[in-house]
């Protein structure tokens, strides 16, 4: 099975770990010495490449085979049928 291929956000991701955490570590750190400064780049790069791996992957496309609805119908209008009895006045007479 091929391996998928990094996407540009993984790439983003990690590179900006790496070069935030890098300065972060070293200014943290203070180290001048050679080996101070390889720990510092191999623990930025292993920080960098852990972000990148677990960065989320994009969702894939549907198919283009789903199936569409059906062409749409027309809409019919219903019209209530007619009061069948008198008509009464919505105002209503004075009690006496």
């Amino acid at each position: 099975m091929a391996m998928p291929r990094p996407t540009v956000a993984q790439f983003a991701y990690g590179s900006c770990t790496v070069i935030f955490s890098t300065v972060a570590m070293l200014l943290l750190s203070g180290t001048s010495s050679g080996a101070g400064v390889a720990v510092v780049a191999v623990s930025a790069l292993a920080l960098g490449l852990l972000v990148a791996v677990t960065a989320p992957l994009p969702v894939p496309r549907r198919s283009a085979t789903v199936a569409r609805p059906a062409a749409p119908q027309p809409v019919r209008a219903t019209v209530p049928s007619p009061a069948r009895g008198p008509v009464r006045d919505s105002v209503r007479e004075p009690v006496r």
